[in-house]
């Protein structure tokens, strides 16, 4: 089992996805610089941090998506390979066009960090698949654009194609639909805008993000 973790300049949740990996997979994880124009060959799985790539210039996730190694990534996720993008991860997603929609400021246009809780949507994907459908979970936010939108046909699309994982319910940024994650149309892309790693050990307070990482490490050790 071969995980890597993207790391951007502005990155600040990178270790802690690589901290979740380990624990989950018993592999260490590679850490990527942006700069490189390859991924390490034989990975099974490519986690997008949160963080500020780039200091959010221009808009969240915008330039890391032009990165020499944004290219492997998308060529890594057409190929079938899993990508699981978190926070400024979900936004670098949506900027390459590996996933819909798009995220802007916060409708309340301040920074929330705390606690929300989330409804998983479905269980039919590799990274929700350790849940049960209708579960509601405890997992922590700290995001400025976290705003998810849409236009209707997407959205239509999206729940038509049961590819909406989880669901806010206490919105705390405005998201259409109440959307926290998306899966691509394979269903092995995820973004989400909480913090699963920030929530899957009792010693950070929660483990409402544990079943995620389960799901990765009982699909891809089997595989």
């Amino acid at each position: 089992m071969k995980a890597a973790v993207i790391v951007f300049p502005g990155s600040n949740c990178d270790r802690d996805l690589a901290v979740a990996f380990r624990a989950a997979f018993g592999t260490e994880p590679a850490m990527v610089w942006h700069k490189e124009t390859a991924l390490p060959p034989g990975l099974d799985l490519v986690g997008l941090p949160g963080g500020f790539s780039f200091g959010d210039y221009l808009r969240c996730g915008a330039i890391a998506a032009r990165s020499p190694i944004a290219r492997a990534v998308a060529d890594f996720a057409h190929r079938g390979g899993h990508v699981l993008g978190i926070c400024n991860g979900f936004q670098v997603l949506t900027e390459t066009g590996l996933l819909p929609g798009a995220l802007m400021r916060n409708a309340g246009l301040k920074f929330v960090c705390r606690d929300v809780r989330l409804r998983v949507e479905t269980v039919d994907s590799p990274f929700t698949n350790a849940y049960r459908a209708g579960e509601e979970i405890s997992v922590p936010v700290a995001h400025h654009d976290g705003n998810y939108i849409a236009d209707p046909d997407t959205l239509a699309r999206l729940r038509g194609e049961d590819r909406v994982a989880f669901r806010y319910l206490d919105n705390p940024n405005g998201a259409m639909d109440d959307i926290a994650g998306v899966l691509s149309q394979n269903r092995r892309v995820l973004g989400m805008m909480p913090h699963p790693e920030r929530a899957a050990d009792l010693a950070l307070g929660g483990t409402g993000g544990a079943a995620l990482f389960a799901s990765l490490a009982g699909v891809l050790m089997a595989a």
